[in-house]
């Protein structure tokens, strides 16, 4: 009769699977693809920097598929490329911390939304100032033109406010008011 008992050491690992699908769960929750989570679950449960082919083996992707994976981690600041005597290949790490791991995620977003709405408030205000340079503007335009120089200022006032929250994050000033519960 065979012994129908899950080993202790399978157990660990399947556990370990639970925390990969619960990490990549919640990357979902936070606007970030599943795969991401996915390949960020599978470098922090690895315990050490891992390459693109170990990735790429352990989670059953190509290569060129992980590559644009961990790229994008790359660019959200929630992996790293490092450097490992003797290793030829890149190795890519994550953050440990996941608070961390956390406010890298959002204010990598926040700051590329900032950057994008600046740009995009620049341009409008250029064409707004060109439309008010117009000898021919009547009563009803230049009033039109004046309420959109309005809504800019607020939307810049707006982004003026995610760029201070975003440093409130990064500098680590939210711990002050919202602490972290330490392991008891």
């Amino acid at each position: 009769m065979k012994n129908l008992k899950e080993k202790p050491f399978d157990k660990t690992i399947r556990i370990e699977e639970q925390f990969v699908d619960k990490i990549a769960e919640n990357m979902h929750t936070f606007g970030i693809s599943t795969t991401v989570g996915r390949v960020l679950g599978t470098i922090y449960m690895n315990r050490k920097p891992m390459t693109l082919d170990e990735l790429s083996e352990s989670i059953g992707m190509s290569k060129t598929r992980m590559s644009q994976v961990v790229r994008e981690m790359l660019e959200l600041n929630i992996a790293e490329k490092v450097f490992e005597k003797g290793v030829r290949k890149d190795l890519y790490n994550v953050e440990r911390d996941y608070y961390q791991t956390f406010i890298s995620l959002f204010t990598s977003n926040w700051r590329k939304a900032i950057s994008k709405s600046k740009m995009f408030e620049q341009k409008l205000q250029r064409e707004l100032a060109n439309i008010e340079k117009s000898d021919s503007l009547d009563e009803e335009t230049e009033q039109k033109v004046n309420e959109l120089l309005k809504e800019t200022r607020i939307w810049l006032d707006y982004y003026d406010w995610i760029d201070r929250l975003t440093e409130f994050f990064e500098s680590g000033e939210v711990f002050k008011h919202v602490p972290i519960h330490e392991e008891k």
